[in-house]
């Protein structure tokens, strides 16, 4: 299990990430828009970052660009992300996440695996992933 931050920006996470890269001496990497995603945004969100990452030594961060539906305010735009390789572990751990809690995206195969994202119970924004 693998657990870290990701960052959500609204509409500036590449000038964010190329910031923090040169500040931190990390590469942008795994830069992802929304271009050739199935996700309903604006035409004029296409070229936003739906998934980045920064790595460097002692630094992994990952980061997107809200869509337009997402409302971001202080507070929200920083999830913790838990990655796994066991569908039915992820599964386990999502549904204590968000028993008591919000579900904002049931925990379901989408493209690129298994994920969902919730707001615990006590407020903290999670999003989990399983690449099974």
């Amino acid at each position: 299990m693998r657990v870290q931050p990701y960052l959500t920006f609204n509409g500036n996470c590449n000038e964010a990430l190329n910031f923090y890269s040169e500040l931190f001496n990390a590469e942008v990497k795994n830069k992802q828009t929304y271009h050739d995603k199935k996700i309903d945004v604006p035409l004029s969100h296409r070229k936003k970052l739906q998934h980045a990452e920064l790595k460097g030594k002692g630094i992994h961060l990952m980061a997107y660009d809200a869509s337009p539906d997402t409302p971001l305010n202080a507070g929200n735009n920083i999830s913790i992300s838990v990655d796994l390789n066991d569908n039915e572990e992820a599964e386990d751990v999502f549904n204590n996440l968000s028993k008591e809690g919000i579900t904002h995206h049931e925990f379901k195969e989408r493209e690129w695996g298994y994920y969902g994202r919730c707001t615990d119970k006590y407020g903290i924004s999670w999003m989990v992933n399983c690449n099974c």
